[in-house]
């Protein structure tokens, strides 16, 4: 294990952070790279993130194995099963191992790990405090807080009962896999994990709000995905609000809703969204501006409203995935520390390519149709394909996923503003068409690329 820093070993830092997550230890690595002296203050006795996809892929193969593999003729696979037991202790070991390439990251490239609670006493003063107690100061010409945020679960004066429930970060402490389970939100989260739990064979229900999850995202996504769901098996309980929990922790309980049903689970989990953990940083004493959500404000270049502190990642409210806060955290950190071509960098947070591990997976960029309509009316085109990917020619029709590419273009030029895909290998389709997007491709850019066949990502250059 590397060193992990008790003291302050320079009168002055060059930069130190709140928050070794991934977007602090990008920023920091990359303000080391330029020689600064950097100390990153952490509360948890880890580095770097916790959720890895790994339970997506468990469950995407489990689906292939009792599903399709007899499309494809297999023989002798009998009725497999998961077993979260066993898989437990592995995907955690994992999730330390990537962890300690953080720690060693660290080590390599000459940023101090001080293992704290970091809280703004000044413009340039972070106190740690350490877990038996001990504090101390830092002094630094920059400081960034990137401490993230955290699931929210209501409170048992708004809900009785919420606090039986769990949250995503509970989902990764279940030693055993529940039998029946409800999952309570309607956002990526929601989605991704309720399909996590009903493909490993959990009883699932999903309660939302609306009549459609995903409610962000483009109206053809929402239409596609929530029927799916339905088919595949999972209970969705739409325009549904939970009223009341009861049971006991650990044990059986009862979810009730306001249209009157009574949803008998193992395990309540909460994915109705996340905050800030800008609490007790000492942000109000030093001045840096929160709004009502508790998000630090920032402007375009990650600035607060104090000079020389500066805010990335899920605290300030924006885009919260963690290739954002690494973006963010290295264009911060070139702008501060980098040769003079970085003077102005910062990360653009329009035409953010990102996906949905749902099953099946979705990918999407830039504006949504009801956006565009929005912004550009009249001038907007709509191209739009649904079809089977090859794969599923093979399969049982109860089990062809649908996919549907959309493709968003405005004005004479048919500048392409939006792409919109589910359907098989989704996530990986993205990110090359994110980068199109990004550099302002039109349609003709698309229809001028040759196709490459046979795969679903060749529709997105041939659609008419």
């Amino acid at each position: 294990m590397p060193p992990v820093f008790d003291k302050p070993t320079v009168e002055k830092y060059d930069y130190v952070l709140i928050g070794g997550g991934s977007g602090g230890s990008a920023s920091s690595r990359r303000a080391a790279s330029y020689g600064k002296k950097v100390a990153v203050v952490e509360v948890d006795p880890y580095l770097g993130g916790t959720c890895v996809n790994i339970m997506w892929h468990a469950a995407d193969l489990q689906d292939k194995i009792a599903h399709h593999a007899s499309g494809y003729k297999f023989k002798g696979i009998n009725a497999p099963k998961f077993d979260w037991a066993a898989f437990k202790p592995q995907r955690d070991a994992y999730i330390k191992k990537l962890n300690g390439i953080y720690a060693n990251n660290f080590e390599r490239e000459g940023v101090e790990y001080h293992h704290g609670r970091g809280r703004l006493t000044s413009a340039n003063t972070v106190q740690v405090t350490r877990p038996d107690g001990q504090k101390y100061t830092l002094h630094a010409d920059h400081i960034t807080v990137t401490v993230g945020g955290a699931p929210t679960i209501p409170s048992d004066d708004q809900i009785p009962g919420a606090s039986l429930g769990i949250d995503s970060d509970g989902f990764f402490e279940l030693a055993e896999q529940p039998k029946r389970v409800a999952v309570v939100g309607a956002g990526y989260i929601a989605v991704e994990l309720a399909g996590i739990f009903h493909t490993l064979g959990s009883e699932t229900h999903l309660i939302i709000r609306g009549e459609t999850v995903l409610r962000t995202f483009d109206q053809t996504i929402q239409e596609t995905l929530t029927p799916w769901m339905e088919k595949t098996g999972v209970k969705v309980h739409k325009k549904s609000n939970v009223i009341k929990v009861e049971g006991e922790k650990g044990k059986p309980l009862t979810v009730f809703t306001d249209k009157g049903e009574k949803i008998e689970v193992d395990t309540l989990l909460w994915a109705i969204g996340r905050h800030a953990l800008s609490k007790d940083l000492g942000l109000e004493e030093v001045g840096v501006k929160v709004n009502e959500k508790g998000d630090i404000v920032v402007d375009e270049y990650q600035n607060t409203s104090v000079k020389g502190i500066y805010a990335i990642g899920d605290v300030q409210g924006k885009a919260l995935l963690t290739p954002v806060a690494i973006a963010a955290g290295r264009r911060l950190s070139n702008r501060l520390f980098g040769p003079e071509k970085f003077k102005n960098d910062k990360l653009d947070y329009e035409n953010i390519p990102t996906v949905v591990f749902s099953h099946p997976t979705i990918g999407t960029v830039g504006l949504t149709e009801k956006q565009a309509r929005e912004k550009y009316g009249d001038a907007v085109k709509i191209y739009k394909s649904s079809f089977r990917a090859l794969y599923f020619s093979m399969i049982d029709e109860d089990h062809k996923e649908p996919t549907v590419y959309k493709l968003i273009v405005v004005g004479p030029e048919e500048r392409v503003v939006g792409v919109h895909i589910i359907g098989l290998g989704s996530d990986e389709v993205m990110q090359g068409f994110g980068v199109a997007v990004k550099m302002g491709a039109t349609k003709k850019d698309l229809d001028d690329t040759v196709a490459i066949h046979p795969t679903s990502a060749e529709e997105l250059v041939t659609l008419r």
